[in-house]
């Protein structure tokens, strides 16, 4: 994109993806700025277990995208997976809305509608999200995917104006103040059913304008069943539909199950968390089995899952947001911005915004350096956006150290954050997205979509291992003081609880024990964030010294 008319240099088509994909992420961000204080303020579950569930839930959203690209490969196609991805996302949030009006008069039917509703929307999800990506992909011919870095980004701008209006609009309805100051714990359904409206929108946006707009540049529908597919669709001398052995898909069975039992039985990781690292790996050793598959595709198809294994790092570290992050605005943040109380529900906004502020100017920056030949290969821009990240945790870090256990951060703090991690994801998520679109072969493009989703998945899931060992927070040493306990003499085992004082502790959610990573106990906020700081710092590194490897594997492809 070299000059600003956009509309000129890329199909109409993109245009009505990008407000279908702008309605779901208003939909899905606008509820996960909800979530998690939902569950602790209203249904009574801890901040740890909250964490997990958090995390959980976010694996599997970004696991059934393996499902759907399955699915619309071989049978529904892409815009009917759309479609029905996106009516039950919009069931799903209804749901949540009634979970969130059934409570205090029925808590227990209240949790049992928030894990239905939860399942409809990884389901739903699961159907949208690697088709909607993979039609992107599928509007620009083989002579122009050099301007799918650009058409992703700008793609990726339609996500976040969608989760700024989410992030803006849901907390104001969802996450407010009573009468007397205290948190409303009955508003919440209202931000749910924002969400839902949203997603209709965003469906029948799409339903309406799929056949005019997204097209080829001959007019042939996009993403319709795969047994209308033509040759056309196809690049010269490549297949047309993939090739399993019976063998291969019963080895593929045989791994799933196996991983499975060792990430749950030997790593210890729940089995949801266990589920979703054992189908990354059999899925990704599946494809690669494709006796149709030749040496350039193999290769490239490798690039992928080395770039999505990196990328893990980065989705553990940013997605904090939800949890962790929220959090610390919650009990441990000034959140007076220009005079307002900001909600802490609110605070993640920032992320969005600024994706919509930069993901022009990083656009027309990637445009102008591939006109000079100066573009960095996208395995080492990802690898930017990975040290990028860390460096935000590094200066949030030290801005924590000396806060103690009742002191505020200053919400600019946390603005700065989120306009550094804004800056590391345009390096890397919509880079990540072009870089399937380009390398991927036609007939696994959704299933490869579904491989770099899972990768989001463990990062999600690491994400949610990661937030469960953030140490006390302000509001647990105030409420221990209130209960007439020293939390800090407690933590640093100077006391000891009595049963019954610990039955104590846990009635009021307050840790009784520090969380340990890797061995190390996380005994302060400072220790917490330098984890992410390590994890990504490390990833960043190593991918930026293999980036020369992997761009000869990728055959000419930037």
């Amino acid at each position: 994109m070299e000059t600003a008319s956009t509309k000129t240099e890329h199909p109409k088509g993109l245009w009505v993806l990008f407000g279908t994909e702008m309605w779901e992420r208003f939909n899905f961000y606008g509820m996960r700025a909800l979530l998690t204080l939902f569950m602790i303020n209203s249904l009574g579950i801890i901040e740890s277990e909250t964490s997990i569930i958090y995390g959980g839930f976010l694996a599997l959203c970004y696991l059934t995208p393996m499902l759907g690209g399955f699915i619309a490969d071989k049978y529904f196609g892409n815009r009917n997976c759309i479609l029905l991805g996106g009516s039950l996302m919009a069931i799903g949030q209804m749901v949540l809305f009634v979970s969130a009006s059934s409570f205090p008069q029925n808590l227990d039917l209240a949790k049992t509608l928030l894990w239905i509703a939860l399942g409809i929307i990884i389901l739903g999800n699961g159907f949208f999200k690697p088709n909607i990506s993979s039609m992107v992909g599928s509007l620009y011919p083989k002579q122009e995917k050099n301007k799918l870095d650009s058409a992703f980004t700008i793609f990726y701008m339609g996500i976040n104006l969608g989760a700024f209006l989410g992030q803006l609009i849901c907390p104001l309805l969802g996450d407010v103040k009573d009468i007397d100051g205290a948190r409303d714990i009955h508003a919440f359904r209202w931000g749910f059913l924002a969400a839902s409206m949203a997603m209709m929108i965003g469906t029948l946006l799409f339903f309406l304008l799929k056949n005019k707009y997204v097209v080829t540049p001959e007019g042939r529908p996009i993403g319709g069943l795969p047994k209308n597919n033509t040759a056309e669709d196809f690049e010269e001398g490549e297949a047309q539909s993939a090739s399993f052995s019976r063998k291969s898909i019963v080895v593929a069975v045989i791994a799933f199950i196996g991983l499975c039992l060792l990430f749950h039985f030997m790593a210890g990781q729940n089995i949801v968390y266990a589920l979703v690292y054992a189908a990354g790996l059999t899925l990704a050793g599946l494809i690669i089995s494709d006796t149709s598959i030749t040496k350039i595709e193999r290769d490239r198809i490798l690039v992928i899952y080395v770039v999505s294994f990196f990328v893990i790092f980065f989705w553990a570290a940013f997605e904090q947001a939800g949890s962790s992050l929220t959090f610390i605005a919650d009990n441990q943040t000034d959140r007076s911005f220009f005079g307002w109380n900001m909600p802490p529900s609110m605070v993640q906004i920032f992320n969005g915004l600024f994706i919509v502020i930069l993901a022009v100017p990083f656009s027309i920056l990637w445009d102008k350096l591939r006109s000079r030949s100066k573009e960095p290969v996208s395995p080492l821009k990802q690898a930017f956006g990975l040290l990028i990240i860390a460096l935000s945790y590094f200066i949030i870090a030290h801005n924590v150290k000396d806060l103690g256990n009742t002191g505020l951060l200053a919400i600019k703090w946390l603005i700065l954050l989120y306009l550094l991690q804004t800056c590391g994801e345009l390096c890397l998520s919509p880079i990540g997205l072009s870089l399937v679109g380009k390398l991927a072969p036609k007939r696994f493009a959704s299933l490869l979509y579904g491989v770099f989703f899972i990768s989001n998945a463990a990062g999600y899931a690491l994400a949610g291992t990661l937030g469960s060992i953030m140490p006390a927070t302000g509001d647990k040493f105030k409420k221990a003081s209130e209960l007439g306990f020293n939390l800090r003499d407690i933590l640093d085992k100077k006391v000891t609880l009595t049963t019954e004082q610990a039955e104590i502790f846990a009635k009021n959610q307050i840790p009784a024990s520090n969380h340990s990573f890797a061995g190390f106990e996380i005994h302060n906020l400072y220790e917490f964030f330098m984890v992410f700081v390590v994890l990504c710092g490390i990833a960043g590194i190593i991918l930026a010294l293999v980036s020369p490897l992997l761009k000869k594997m990728m055959h000419g492809i930037k």
